[in-house]
């Protein structure tokens, strides 16, 4: 039996009864990047599904941990469902991330944490391996003190589905206490039962996403594949370019796309300021290309530092015309 249905005076009563007891704040989970929390009133909202798209190699990962780092450090728990990225990896980004945060541009890059782990010619404990780089263990302590909260699924393409995706976020609610934020990467990967088309197998994760989303109250960040190959890298990359059924820009609630503003600034930013060539290529544009609470279509810039596992989070408004496909060559 149905019993989804009710009337509006429970409505104001879940209501009132939620904002009497301080819960009103778990309603927006600010992602830490403050112009795009600002465009978003705030940042992502529970019940709402928000995906984040781009072209390969751009750091979708490496935003979407950034996000979820952001909100656990806050006091929140999270659940990353990674289907492409080992848990280890996934941490050695967290640390390396902290190390910037901590020591700017002296601490190690990610090259040089990844190498800390993988010298098999040492048995020593974490602390040990990271002891000769500047910062490294100041920054495994930092990622301790929220490790408690941050939880990792290494998910798989071929066994872990939708109903896996609830059972790990309830058992993660039952564990903290708390709705965790939710972060799927990527949507693609997830499975579904059956020999349907990639688009219907789309139609079906997009849709069951936004209906947990809902049902569970909690927001999902979920990371999607764009049918653009590396190539097409002065393309960009638009909602009618990601790999799947036209149901994803319908469903989500937020659509967010990186790319690189080199390649997609417009030619005569370039043609009569020859340095903006190499400053553009160090910045990435996301833009706000649906935004079912506000404004869309909005595009917002912020420094890459991929080599940190990062972005800068003081952000801007992109200045410069943008187009759809470079037209020039170097």
């Amino acid at each position: 039996m149905d019993t989804q249905l009710t009337d509006l005076t429970s409505v104001i009563e879940k209501a009132d009864a939620r904002l009497r007891v301080g819960s009103a704040g778990a309603r927006v989970w600010p992602t830490g990047f403050d112009m795009l929390d600002t465009v978003l009133g705030g940042g992502l909202r529970s019940g709402g599904l928000a995906l984040l798209a781009g072209p390969q190699g751009l750091g979708k990962t490496t935003f979407a941990l950034q996000v979820a780092r952001n909100l656990v450090t806050s006091g929140r728990p999270a659940v990353y469902f990674s289907y492409e990225h080992d848990p280890e990896d996934l941490m050695q980004r967290l640390i390396t991330l902290e190390a910037a945060l901590l020591f700017g541009l002296g601490s190690p890059g990610q090259d040089k944490v990844r190498a800390a782990f993988e010298n098999h010619r040492i048995s020593s404990s974490v602390e040990d391996r990271l002891s000769h780089l500047t910062g490294a263990v100041d920054a495994l302590k930092a990622v301790r003190d929220y490790s408690d909260r941050f939880h990792f699924h290494r998910s798989s393409g071929a066994t872990t589905t939708l109903e896996s995706i609830k059972e790990a976020v309830a058992a993660t609610k039952e564990a903290t206490g708390q709705v965790p934020f939710v972060v799927v990467d990527y949507l693609q990967k997830v499975k579904v039962p059956g020999g349907l088309s990639e688009d219907d197998r789309t139609s079906v994760v997009v849709e069951g996403l936004k209906d947990f989303a809902l049902d569970a109250g909690l927001p999902v960040l979920a990371v999607v594949a764009s049918a653009q190959t590396g190539a097409e890298s002065n393309k960009r990359v638009r909602i009618g370019h990601l790999r799947g059924s036209s149901s994803l820009g319908y469903e989500a609630d937020v659509v967010l796309i990186l790319n690189n503003k080199y390649d997609i600034v417009a030619r005569h930013h370039l043609v009569y300021d020859v340095g903006n060539a190499e400053r553009f290529r160090q910045w990435a544009v996301l833009s706000i290309e649906k935004n079912r609470s506000g404004k869309g279509n909005i595009d917002l810039e912020f420094r890459k530092r991929l080599d940190q596992s990062r972005f800068e989070t003081d952000g801007n408004m992109v200045a410069e015309q943008l187009v759809d496909e470079r037209v020039f060559t170097e």
